[in-house]
This record gives structure tokens, C-alpha cells and sequence, in this order.
């Protein structure tokens, strides 16, 4: 596990900017925190720094919206408003764990779904209103590519 304290947003885009190339097909970044702390932005930052748009929407109200990028299709999904975990399927989130790269929002909501070989960003506030702590912890097909990540 890694904690970090990151003193601005330019910081955390330079993190998911890092992270981005480490990630590839059926990778699941399970995004955790609070109302407010960036999970949308760090989403944002990773999809842009794949090769996404400028302009990338929140998920908040469509629960997931897909990016056609190369090499590796991106699905953000925002399960905030997710009722029952099986509600995922009609979202076709098994095709978004088998070919994709799935940034998750509110991954709790997917309860038993959620697959265990994941990457885990949980973003805290910090100290001021700037800052995030981010704690990230991976799954076994995580330990070597996280060597990648660090500053």
C-alpha cells in the first residue's frame, strides 16, 4: 500500500498521468472516497492522459460512459446511483472487466461483483482545501506495475 499527500489537483493529474500508461485490458481501478475528494477528476485525468478528449463527462446520470481509445477501450462508470449490485449487468460491466479498462466510482455498490484482482484509489481530504491523500493498494497483478508509479 502507498499513501500520498498530493498539495494540488495539478498533482493528482500527474499521478493519474503516471498511472495510465501502467494499465491495460481487464484492468479495474475501483475510485473511493467522499463526496467532493476527486475521484471524477482523477478519472478524467487518466482517460485525457490515455488519449481521451478534452472535455470528458460525468458519468453521474448515464452510470457509464465508454471511450474508443487505442490500444484499450476506457469505461467510466459512476455506480453512485447503482441500486442493487446485479442492477451492473445491464450496464454490461462484464464486457468492461473482460476488454477494457474499467475506472469504477462508488465501487462499494457492487458488492460481491467487484472483482478482488483490482486496483484500489481511495482519495481523502487533506489538510487544506487543496490537498488529497491518496491511499492506493493493488492486487496480485499489481505488485510489479505499481513499482511503476512511484514518484
Amino acid at each position: 500500500m502507498t499513501v500520498l499527500a498530493l498539495s494540488a489537483p495539478a498533482k493528482t493529474s500527474v499521478l493519474a498521468a503516471r498511472l495510465a500508461p501502467l494499465l491495460r485490458a481487464g484492468d479495474v481501478v475501483a475510485l473511493s472516497g467522499e463526496l467532493g475528494t476527486g475521484k471524477t477528476f482523477f478519472a478524467r485525468a487518466v482517460i485525457q492522459a490515455l488519449g481521451g478528449p478534452a472535455e470528458v463527462p460525468s458519468p453521474t446520470f448515464t452510470l457509464v460512459q465508454t471511450y474508443d481509445l487505442a490500444p484499450v477501450p476506457v469505461w467510466h462508470f459512476d455506480l453512485y446511483r447503482l441500486a442493487r449490485p446485479k442492477d451492473a449487468h445491464e450496464l454490461d460491466i462484464e464486457d468492461a472487466f473482460a476488454e477494457a479498462i474499467s475506472l469504477i466510482e462508488w465501487p462499494e455498490r457492487l458488492g460481491a461483483l467487484l472483482p478482488a484482482d483490482r486496483l484500489d484509489i481511495h482519495l481523502a481530504f487533506g489538510a487544506t482545501d487543496e490537498e488529497r491523500v491518496v491511499t492506493i493498494a493493488g492486487g496480485a497483478s499489481w505488485t510489479e506495475r505499481l513499482k511503476g508509479l512511484a514518484p
